[in-house]
């Protein structure tokens, strides 16, 4: 071990991460607290890596913080993470950021600061490539100073900003890849009714808990898009079709439109969403590269609407993982079993219930006719600790059903997941 060069035992420290057990480690030998001096890389204090941090007061952890990071030189990537019960004064903070500012390259900072000031204009000009802020306040973006030349990761939590300076904000961000929006507090101004947001160089953005009336999204080279948990009357993304992903988790909106440019994309998973199918069919209609379709608890505006598998088979025939919950109403089954003998490139089908019927049994023979190269079988079920005689009866009689199955289609795994 005495033979490892510094450099490599800076990187050995790195790697652990944790604060403390980079500090215990450090003290091996003299060369060792050299490599902790001058080559660490890595330094992250976590509430959940370390328990004593809940017993010290704020201003204690904020001495030990300020020990800690001023006895590194070239700080990398630096992650301060603590609980809610504790608030750091400014004053230490703006230290850490001007101290680290030249070599640090990724900044994780979610503790509450008092009073406010602005991190983002500490972290700009730099060389930061991966930014995480939570429970801050970030105002006052002037374009002609605030400049992130090489930022490709920002990640915004709980944090308040006007919709004029988060659309400032990006504008600064040339490089910017990756966007996630958890609870944003956005303010909006009297002449501006809407969100909206320009990147020239985004492919993934994320936003959850968020309500707006209209949110418009322009990126021209998007590649992913998730929603979750939100609430918009619009939601529009302008784009020049490369979406590939499209998720969209507990979302209620009237208006969605993600262009006309949906060839390329690949994975559509769609949970606890209210839609017009005919509509939506027909905005994601062109996927002719889809490999992954979800369709999980959603709800049909329309209670005639069925959706049809033929034309989803022959719309998507590269498809091979379906995924879809059943849905009975009225005694009108939501998904038809017509023209099964299409999803030849089928291997994994994932089927649920939330209410079960002898209903659901007959639907997952069917579908398993029509997926004649299938692998894996996932049921997904909801079983109530307080079950009925006539639930019992059912339970029993698809079980039944489910050892047949396995007897006839014995090539095919089955997995079971009850909540």
């Amino acid at each position: 071990m005495e033979h490892l060069p510094v450099e490599v035992i800076g990187n050995i420290l790195s790697l652990l991460g944790c604060a403390r057990d980079v500090v215990i480690a450090s003290a091996t030998c003299k060369k060792w607290r050299e490599a902790w001096h001058s080559h660490l890389h890595n330094l992250s204090f976590h509430f959940g890596d370390w328990p004593f941090y809940h017993d010290f007061t704020s201003t204690t952890l904020e001495i030990l913080l300020t020990q800690t990071i001023f006895q590194t030189k070239g700080l990398q990537c630096l992650t301060i993470l603590m609980d809610d019960e504790h608030e750091f004064s400014a004053a230490p903070v703006i230290a850490w950021l001007m101290y680290t500012r030249d070599s640090l390259r990724q900044l994780r900072y979610n503790v509450r600061t008092t009073p406010s000031f602005n991190i983002i204009e500490k972290c700009s000009r730099q060389r930061l490539e991966v930014l995480t802020l939570a429970r801050n306040s970030i105002t006052a973006i002037d374009p002609n100073y605030f400049k992130f030349p090489c930022l490709k990761s920002l990640s915004l939590s709980f944090v308040t900003i006007s919709a004029l300076d988060f659309s400032l904000l990006l504008s600064a961000c040339p490089k910017l890849e990756t966007l996630a929006m958890v609870s944003p507090e956005i303010a909006m101004s009297d002449s501006q009714a809407s969100v909206e947001l320009t990147s020239v160089s985004l492919k993934d953005f994320f936003v959850e808990s968020f309500s707006s009336e209209k949110f418009i999204l322009e990126a021209d080279l998007l590649e992913k898009l998730h929603l979750k948990d939100c609430t918009f009357e619009v939601f529009e993304l302008i784009g020049k079709g490369t979406l590939k992903v499209l998720k969209i988790d507990d979302v209620s909106v009237i208006h969605l439109d993600i262009g006309d440019g949906t060839e390329n994309l690949e994975i559509i998973d769609v949970c606890n969403f209210t839609i017009m199918w005919p509509k939506f069919y027909h905005m994601i209609s062109k996927a002719s590269k889809l490999y992954k379709l979800r369709l999980w608890g959603v709800v049909f505006d329309d209670e005639d609407e069925v959706v049809d598998i033929e034309t989803i088979s022959a719309c998507f025939p590269l498809l091979t993982q379906l995924s879809l919950s059943y849905d009975l109403r009225d005694g009108v089954l939501h998904y038809g079993l017509q023209g099964l003998s299409c999803l030849m490139n089928v291997v994994v089908l994932e089927l649920g219930w939330t209410v079960i019927s002898d209903l659901f049994s007959v639907w997952v023979a069917g579908l398993l006719e029509g997926c004649p190269n299938l692998k894996k079988l996932v049921i997904y079920g909801v079983v109530s600790e307080v079950k009925t005689h006539e639930e019992c009866q059912i339970l029993a009689r698809f079980s039944e059903f489910i050892l047949q199955l396995g007897r006839k289609y014995g090539h095919i795994k089955f997995e079971f997941e009850y909540d």
